[in-house]
This record gives structure tokens, sequence and C-alpha cells, in this order.
């Protein structure tokens, strides 16, 4: 019993220790948080004055971002109208790329015609250097024709002194060639007269022929008509006579008309220069 109840007080001393601890404890709380609230109020106090101070500092951010917020508003039409600008300048610089692209190609094939004139150059070089060679030979040839020609003038000269020898020899042989084409054409003339004399000698000695033959033939026709009287051969006799008769006449009528041209192409030969001429020689 005495030992219950001694238990019971040592638990009962524990319990008011532990009150004890804990009121104590909650005392330096208590002074704690009065220490808190009153540096609360004064952080209070402060945090008024600050408030005060951030409140007006407010008003002049809040002038200060409404003039930033109208700059800013700005800034941004001018960032509009500098990006357009800028995709206006990507476009130009697109263009301009694709032109550098195309001035790129054409001086690659720039590059390629001065490879190719550069070959060409060097070939015509080569080509130049074999005319030099060939325009010193022919320098060289030249130099002998320049003799040649020399000595062939002095030929020349010589020539040209034998030639004015034949030009007078020709001009003397020229004047007799014309005075023998004059004598050969009076001597034509005098040949075609003679031509139609001959010719109308040719027709009187056909007429001659047809006035013997129809004197051949008429007589021959009256020892037919003697020889065998009238008979039905008489017909053949009578036209043989009759054939005769227009033969004697035409020939007669022919020879008498060709006997006077004759006569007349005889005053005109005997009064013709090419015949006066043989008479002389």
């Amino acid at each position: 019993m005495q030992e219950t109840q001694g238990v019971s007080g040592r638990h009962s001393l524990t319990e008011l220790k532990t009150l004890l601890s804990r009121v104590a404890t909650t005392d330096e709380n208590l002074v704690q948080l009065a220490r808190t609230r009153n540096d609360v109020l004064r952080h209070s106090s402060e945090t008024g004055d600050t408030l005060l101070q951030f409140t007006s500092s407010t008003a002049g951010h809040t002038e200060r971002q409404t003039a930033m917020a109208q700059e800013r508003t700005a800034l941004t039409r001018e960032q509009t109208r500098l990006s357009t600008r800028s995709t206006e300048l990507a476009n130009i610089r697109t263009e301009l790329g694709r032109e550098r692209t195309t001035l790129a190609n054409q001086r690659t094939d720039l590059a390629v015609a001065r490879t190719d004139m550069a070959r060409r150059r060097t070939s015509l070089a080569e080509g130049r250097t074999g005319f030099a060679q060939m325009r010193t030979r022919l320098a060289e040839e030249r130099t002998g024709l320049a003799s040649n020609r020399t000595e062939l003038a002095r030929e020349r000269n010589r020539l040209a002194v034998d030639r004015t020898q034949f030009s007078v020899r020709r001009t003397d042989l020229a004047e007799e060639r014309n005075h023998l084409a004059v004598t050969r054409t009076v001597r034509a003339r005098a040949r075609t007269k003679l031509s139609w004399q001959r010719t109308e000698l040719a027709r009187e000695r056909t007429h001659l022929a047809f006035l013997r033959t129809g004197l051949s033939l008429l007589t021959l026709g009256i020892v037919f008509f003697r020889y065998f009287g009238v008979s039905w051969w008489s017909i053949f006799d009578v036209a043989l006579i009759l054939g005769s008769v227009f033969l004697i006449v035409q020939g007669a009528s022919g020879y008498w008309k060709t006997h006077r041209r004759v006569q007349a192409l005889e005053g005109l030969i005997s009064g013709d220069e090419g015949f006066r001429d043989l008479e002389t020689g």
C-alpha cells in the first residue's frame, strides 16, 4: 500500500515537473511571441512607410510604364514595319542570291570560254611562229626574186628596144597590109562581076543548048513525018515538033536576054579599077 502511494507520489511529481516545464516553455513562447509581435508591429510600421513610398514609386512607375507602353506600341509598329522591310529585303536577298547564282554560272562559262580562248591563243601563237618562219623564208625568196627582177628589167629594156624596132616594122607592114586590103577589095569586086558574067555566060550556054536541042528535035520530027507519012504516029511527030518549037522559042528569047546582060557586064568590067590594075601590072 505504501509502495503504491510512493509510486503514485513519484508519478504526480513527474507530471508536475512536466507541467511546470510546459508552463515555463509556454511562458517563454509567450515572451517570444510578444517580442515577435512587437517586431511585427515595428516591421508593419516600417512596411507601411515602405508601402507609402512604394505606392508613390508605383504611381511614378505606372506613369513611366504608360510612357513605356506607348513607346513599346511605337516600337511594335516600327518592329512590324521593320519586319515587313526585312521580308522585302529577304525577298531581295533571295533574288540577289539567284542572280548571284546566275552570275556564278556565267562566270563559270566565261572561265571555260577563257580557257578555250587561252588554248586558241596558244595555237594562234604557234601558228604565228610558223608564219614568222614562213615570212623569213619568203623574205629570202623575195630577195632572190628581186635579183631576178633586176635581171629581167635589164632584159626587158633590151627587149623594149627590139620591140620598138618591131613596132616600126609592124607599122610598115600594117600600111602595106592596108594597101593590100584595098587591092583585095577591088579584086573581090572584080571577081564578083566576073562571077556574074560567068553565071550569065552559063545561062547563055544553057539557052543555046535548049535552042540546039529544039532544032535537033524539030529535024527529027520532020524526018519522022516525011519518012512514015500520015499515021497514028503522026500525033507523036506533031507533039515532038511542037515541043521542039517551044524549046527553040525559049532558047532564042533566053539567049537574047542573056546576051544583052553579058554585054552590059562587059562594059562594067572594062571600066572596073581592078581590071585597070591588072592591065597596068
